[in-house]
């Protein structure tokens, strides 16, 4: 009996959630980190969750899963470290990449904190994978991903703590109501994303053009 990729990730998040989930701050670092690295988990959840049945333990909650996430975030860095500049350079030419590595340098850390703080299906990897195809430090870029996503963490444990656990059903539920909506709206914010951050990357000064623009 065949086993379909959804049903297959829901069985893996159940096993997950039962084995970490008990361990507490410890479990949603792990679960963080398995989250950023390779399968997807329901983190935001977790973490309201979290928050819910331990108020006063919100900062630590919200530190330890940013920190796990930071952790899983090296696996797509380190892919863009070893590799990633051979996979630009069949692309674009030498002049032009140290050109892109150039101006992402100026703008690095806010390109990797900015992705962080936004919920999915902001496309997060892509700028981690770019961090590690333009050798961002990999300090930098942890403490990068670690405020980008204590912040995006803070705000749903305020929000939680505020108006109580019931605003996760309510806010999925609106979602749902206005789906349509909801994936055009974020798919603009998606694309305004990605254009600030390619013209930050993208020397224009030097008669560097973006991709879209090129014909």
């Amino acid at each position: 009996m065949k086993i379909s990729p959804v049903a297959l990730l829901h069985k893996l998040n159940v096993v997950m959630l039962a084995a970490l989930k008990p361990l507490g701050v410890w479990g949603i670092g792990a679960l963080a980190v398995i989250d950023s690295a390779a399968i997807p988990v329901p983190i935001d959840a977790l973490l309201i969750d979290y928050v819910v049945h331990d108020k006063s333990r919100f900062l630590l909650y919200c530190f330890m899963a940013a920190v796990g996430s930071a952790i899983g975030s090296l696996l797509p860095y380190y892919l863009g470290r070893a590799g990633g500049e051979l996979f630009l350079l069949k692309r674009i030419n030498r002049q032009r990449y140290e050109q892109m590595r150039d101006r992402f340098e100026k703008q690095e850390f806010l390109a990797i904190m900015i992705p962080a703080m936004m919920p999915p299906p902001t496309p997060v990897k892509l700028f981690e994978f770019a961090a590690g195809v333009f050798e961002m430090k990999m300090l930098w870029f942890f403490s990068a991903i670690c405020v980008g996503k204590f912040i995006r963490f803070l705000i749903w444990a305020i929000i939680t703590i505020t108006y109580g656990p019931a605003i996760l059903h309510t806010i999925t539920r609106a979602i749902h109501q206005h789906l349509a909506y909801v994936l055009g709206f974020s798919g603009v914010l998606i694309v305004l994303l990605l254009v600030y951050v390619l013209r930050k990357v993208f020397d224009r000064r030097r008669g560097t053009t973006l991709p879209v623009e090129e014909g």
